[in-house]
């Protein structure tokens, strides 16, 4: 699920030094808002394009008009907060006192209302309360500290928000060329690490673990930032948990990396190329159901093992054991959906 971060570079301190932590949140993450003093919004936007958050008109949230933000100290205050919610886009929590601030009642009081909750956080402990609390957790954290917390609150919320993924094992049962057709490569803007790569495969719900080209060959170099990816026709799965047709991937877009232990990540597609190449069918048995892909038929294009290195589709054979993502259900226009659905 998507949390919000924000980062607070609001404040007395000169510009120079509050601008440090806009600048961090940058280098380490992608920020979604940054919270400045009224009149500094255009400067911000020169650094990034993000949302500005500040008192100011010129803002893209504006204090008091689209969010509300509080300091917790009593009940009284938490139930102004609820209040204010209903009114607002935003709600923001100074939550300084985790002992004491009741947190899971205004989660409770907001679930029904479009008011997002953003706990503001000193440090990656309390980003990961506020984030979890009520397993709901807070919709986003503000953070209030140095680059360093920034940096290493910035990985908490990665981790906490990355979806786990569990693989199964599935035994191949067929490799057949089939002739000429259309296939997808997949460059990204970020390296590919050995045992990851992305979910690929002709059924929207059973889906092949196809292996990164990071390994060298003897015919040509590794290409670390890429995943020969399988025919125009078949899915891939989003971070967003929707699946899209290969076909459709282009720059900007983002897929989801998957490694063998299921750890999923987010990376921007740099180009995707269409070319036509010979095609190879691999059929496999997930636990009694028959799934495809089709591949182009080259020594550089893996799918993955069990234990993470990858085989190659040139070497495959009946009997080996590749890494698979299996679904319940079927999915409509890329949605995951609740209905019998045989695609073969």
């Amino acid at each position: 699920m998507k949390k919000l971060v924000w980062i607070r570079a609001d404040g007395e301190k000169v510009w120079s030094e509050r601008k440090k932590r806009f600048s961090a949140s940058i280098e380490f993450g992608s920020p979604d808002a940054v919270w400045v003093n009224a009149g500094e919004e255009e400067t911000a936007r020169t650094i990034s394009r993000v949302d500005v958050v500040s008192d100011g008109v010129k803002a893209d949230i504006q204090l008091g008009k689209d969010a509300f933000y509080k300091k917790i100290r009593n009940k009284e205050d938490e139930q102004e907060i609820v209040r204010e919610g209903k009114k607002r886009k935003f709600v923001i929590i100074d939550a300084s006192d985790w002992k004491i601030i009741p947190l899971e009642n205004i989660i409770a009081g907001l679930q029904d209302q479009k008011a997002k909750i953003i706990v503001e956080v000193s440090s990656p402990e309390e980003a990961k309360v506020a984030l979890q609390t009520l397993e709901v957790g807070s919709d986003g954290v503000l953070i209030n500290g140095d680059p360093q917390v920034i940096k290493k609150t910035l990985a908490i919320v990665e981790d906490l928000t990355s979806m786990k993924l569990d693989l199964t094992v599935a035994k191949v049962t067929k490799v057949k060329p089939v002739g000429m057709g259309d296939r997808v490569c997949v460059d990204t803007a970020s390296m590919f690490s050995l045992g990851e790569g992305l979910l690929v495969g002709s059924a929207s719900n059973a889906l092949f673990l196809v292996h990164s080209e990071t390994l060298e060959s003897e015919y040509v170099g590794s290409r670390p930032f890429r995943v020969n990816a399988g025919a125009v026709h078949a899915y891939t799965l989003l971070p967003t948990g929707k699946t899209s047709y290969l076909s459709e991937v282009a720059a900007g877009d983002e897929v989801l990396a998957v490694d063998h232990k299921g750890k999923t990540r987010k990376l921007v597609v740099g180009r995707a190329k269409i070319e036509k190449r010979p095609l190879l069918l691999v059929e496999a048995d997930a636990g009694g159901k028959k799934i495809t892909t089709l591949l182009q038929n080259a020594e550089t294009i893996m799918l993955t093992r069990k234990n993470g290195k990858p085989i190659s589709v040139s070497k495959l054979q009946v009997g080996d054991e590749v890494l698979t993502y299996l679904e319940e259900g079927g999915r409509h226009f890329g949605m995951k959906i609740n209905e019998s659905i045989k695609e073969k």
